[in-house]
């Protein structure tokens, strides 16, 4: 039973990653602290339950990274990805204070384990989470209740009062309840709005009705809306967001990583015209798997099909469902409903662009097309012994861009420039700061970590001043 008649410290909305480690943050500053999570808690945790791994600097190799990751080097892997659409300032000291938080992770009960192989070789760069997302979501559930976090479920916030950049309180509905919460300070931490399809739609038309939401049904926006109204300050373009290609079978929310397909490098990737439409083999999978929702989201329906033979069969992690099979390319045209002339004039000009070379996927290799638009880079091979194979996919979104403006202490920044004194905010309701476009894996658990940390802390730290 939430107590409307207690003033906490900290009130944070949220309870994913960001949510988590803020709290924790808050709470060993001594802070009183309550968390709202939207979700029942059968679904709690966001996003978060869906990952898999978090990168962050450090200097030298460990017990679960085989090398140093530096912080020059994480930064020059940001500015790639993001084509410099990123607040440098802020990118680099979320970097800088990445290096430790894989150590603070594990004080808080997170374990980790060491990398997985495929097509998502992160060895050096990324710390994967023993047991996945949900295991390092319980970890800190369990210490945040340990340490006296209080948690509400089925808790959403309807609105709130903001008087010149000052949080007073949220309107919070809880079934047919309606309470108001005062808190000293406000942290959200409650993700985006990729699953406000509504939303979505004002920016990408009825295109977005085909657009699949790997995780939680439960980010709809909610509080970011709000907070745009009450005088924060936006950031991000409104279309970008982090959106891979997913088998097109799966469901329409909460599909998670098993729906996910790592293997456009090992294949070509056609559209409902049977025709390519972007270079698979532009760079390492890490650094481009998160572009491939957006290049399909572009395409007519918004479907794709990644095509590939029996000799990439069982060099990836496959789809929770099975490949279309077919011995001939024929037949697998017309498995895929696609026009089988121009379906396999397209394997043929592409087979016939393909030049020799020593085929790696963890590296550039020198396997690419020569006279071919697009051309595929790297990592090119005919298509040539059946059986054939194709995955249909669709975009799959995992957050948006458009956000909150926040500064190095994790403070919204009002639409009149000036930092709020008692409202923070951490997580995908921010990552535009940093994430202006593009994706690297694991960079959204860096910033949920980083900034809910930094959040928790310095609201603590207004609290009791």
């Amino acid at each position: 039973m939430l107590d409307q008649t207690a003033t906490f410290d900290v009130l944070i909305v949220g309870g994913g990653n960001a949510a988590l480690c803020a709290a924790i943050s808050a709470r060993r500053a001594g802070a009183r602290v309550l968390v709202l999570e939207s979700a029942p808690k059968f679904y709690r945790g966001g996003n978060t339950r869906h990952t898999r791994n978090m990168r962050c600097a450090h200097d030298a190799a460990t017990a679960i990274l085989t090398g140093p990751y530096t912080e020059a080097e994480f930064f020059d892997d940001l500015l790639r990805v993001t084509e410099g659409e990123t607040d440098e300032a802020l990118a680099r000291h979320m970097i800088h204070e990445s290096k430790s938080v894989l150590d603070w992770l594990v004080e808080q009960g997170v374990r980790w384990q060491p990398s997985l192989g495929g097509t998502l070789s992160l060895g050096r760069t990324n710390s994967f989470f023993l047991g996945g997302g949900r295991a390092m979501l319980n970890a800190l559930y369990e210490t945040a209740e340990r340490l006296g976090v209080e948690i509400a479920y089925d808790s959403e916030v309807v609105d709130l009062a903001i008087e010149d950049g000052m949080f007073l309180s949220a309107t919070v509905a809880r079934g047919s309840e309606s309470l108001e919460i005062r808190a000293a300070t406000l942290i959200a931490a409650a993700g985006g709005f990729e699953a406000n399809l509504e939303w979505m739609k004002q920016y990408w038309g009825a295109a977005a009705d085909n657009f699949l939401i790997r995780g939680t049904p439960y980010n709809r926006g909610s509080l970011l809306k709000l907070l745009l109204a009450k005088g924060v300050q936006e950031v991000g373009d409104p279309t970008q967001c982090h959106a891979v290609a997913i088998d097109a079978r799966a469901p329409k929310f909460d599909g998670g990583i098993i729906t996910r397909l790592d293997c456009v490098i090992f294949g070509i990737v056609v559209n409902k015209d049977a025709r390519r439409f972007y270079d698979e083999g532009e760079d390492i999978w890490p650094k481009r798997y998160a572009i491939w929702g957006r290049l399909i989201a572009g395409q007519r329906d918004q479907i794709a099909y990644i095509v590939f033979d029996a000799s990439s069969r069982d060099l990836f992690m496959p789809s929770l469902y099975p490949p279309f099979e077919a011995r001939t390319l024929n037949e697998l045209a017309t498995h895929l409903e696609l026009d089988a002339v121009t379906f396999e004039h397209t394997i043929s000009e592409f087979n016939a662009a393909v030049r020799p070379g020593t085929f790696d996927h963890a590296i550039l290799d020198d396997c690419r097309t020569e006279g071919l638009v697009p051309p595929k880079s790297h990592w090119a091979r005919r298509i040539e012994r059946p059986p054939f194979y194709a995955y249909p996919v669709r975009p799959g979104i995992t957050f948006t861009y458009l956000g909150t403006r926040v500064n190095k202490e994790a403070r919204l920044i009002m639409s009149d420039g000036r930092p709020s004194a008692n409202m923070f905010a951490a997580g995908e309701i921010m990552a535009g700061n940093v994430l202006g476009r593009g994706y690297a894996a694991g960079i959204g658990m860096t910033i949920g970590s980083v900034f809910g940390r930094i959040a928790g802390r310095e609201a603590a730290a207004y609290a009791h001043n």
